[in-house]
């Protein structure tokens, strides 16, 4: 494997420098280098039959790959050969990552505080990045640029709203139930347990029904949701869909946050009716107020102001869920446990947005006396 060539040393090459062999290869390379630490003048390749990747990184070891002066001249090398090297050589190394430094339990909650900061920011980052790709798909599909599907868009409807109508409407008729009883068992004591059907009416149709709704779609349609993309993105399913010409977000996203944005308020509605009947049964039950008095009593609180309250949140927080699902989706990498982390975050996160926004919601109502 060694010659001398004008008192320099060489060296000749021979039989298959490929992975299959490369242990062996690794330790006839170090083996020659620590042996003579001259620079290589020149490599003759004329007898090597076979060369891939690792055998192209052993042989530029051969003459010392970080040192461009001392690169040795390849002789009698196939073109090809000549090729692989020559593109190897063009990689530049890749960066070595240092190892953590241990840090003091003092610091420790300021550098956790701090990342989660990075993170949120980078969220935000990419939510309006997802948010302005919506738009962008939106705009062509209203402008009938390339085809559109009014099936996908029906079928998603019926998957995340239609489909939730029922558990949707058994718990705020739970959840209407239990407040009913609760504020019947307060305003008793004051003689004002009729009350209690200006309390439930303003309750579900300004806060609760649509609390409930978002919070449910938020834990059964946006975890869908997110597992639905973030799987595609396992399998490179959506990228296949960019190879063939099709825009993912117009063919995946739009039509479910267009379910989710449409869909919500309806949801809501729904959701402050059934809290609504749960409210009359116990107020009949346990309060002795006759129904036809509660119809009474909530035709004369109910005004369109308060419908509206909840009407206009709803498309806000559909939203919200929307971006916050679709943006986990796509962080999903190529493993189980990624697409399991990112699910329960696209619930979590959403969760708490909604709350959040709801909070902001009824202050901004508070100071504008809506």
């Amino acid at each position: 494997m060694r010659a001398e060539s004008d008192g320099a040393p060489a060296y000749k090459l021979s039989g298959a420098w490929t992975s299959a062999h490369a242990r062996t290869l690794e330790r006839a390379v170090d083996a020659a280098r620590s042996s003579d630490r001259s620079p290589v003048s020149r490599i003759d390749m004329g007898d090597v039959l076979a060369l891939d990747t690792i055998g192209a990184w052993l042989v530029l070891g051969l003459g010392g790959r970080d040192d461009q002066a001392a690169r040795p001249e390849l002789v009698n090398a196939e073109p090809r050969h000549l090729a692989l090297i020559e593109r190897i050589k063009s990689q530049p190394p890749a960066a070595v990552q240092p190892a953590p430094t241990h840090q003091a339990w003092f610091v420790r909650p300021f550098d956790t505080l701090g990342r989660l900061i990075v993170g949120a920011g980078e969220d935000i980052v990419r939510l309006m990045a997802v948010l302005g790709q919506i738009l962008v798909s939106l705009v062509t599909a209203v402008l009938h640029r390339g085809p559109s599907r009014a099936s996908s868009y029906v079928n998603q409807f019926d998957l995340i709203i239609l489909r939730a109508v029922p558990i949707v409407v058994l718990i705020a008729l739970v959840v209407g139930a239990i407040i009913t009883q609760q504020s019947i068992l307060q305003l008793r004591n004051f003689g004002v347990a009729i009350y209690v059907v200006d309390l439930g009416a303003i309750l579900m149709l300004r806060e609760v029904g649509l609390l409930l709704a978002a919070i449910m779609i938020a834990g059964r349609s946006g975890s869908a949701i997110t597992a639905e993309i973030g799987s595609m993105r396992m399998r490179e399913e959506i990228d296949a869909l960019s190879v063939m010409g099709v825009d993912p977000y117009r063919a995946l996203v739009l039509p479910r946050m267009v379910a989710l944005v449409v869909g919500l308020p309806l949801l809501s509605f729904i959701a402050a009716l059934a809290g609504l009947v749960g409210t009359a049964i116990v107020a009949q039950v346990y309060g002795d107020i006759p129904f036809d008095i509660f119809l009474e009593r909530l035709q004369s609180t109910l005004n369109m102001r308060t419908l509206l309250v909840g009407l206009v949140k709803a498309p806000v927080m559909a939203l919200i869920i929307g971006l916050v699902a679709i943006n986990e989706g796509f962080k999903v990498q190529g493993s189980a446990e990624s697409l399991g982390r990112h699910t329960t975050a696209s619930v979590v996160r959403a969760i708490f947005l909604v709350i959040v926004a709801d909070g902001l919601f009824a202050m901004f109502f508070a100071a504008i006396g809506f």
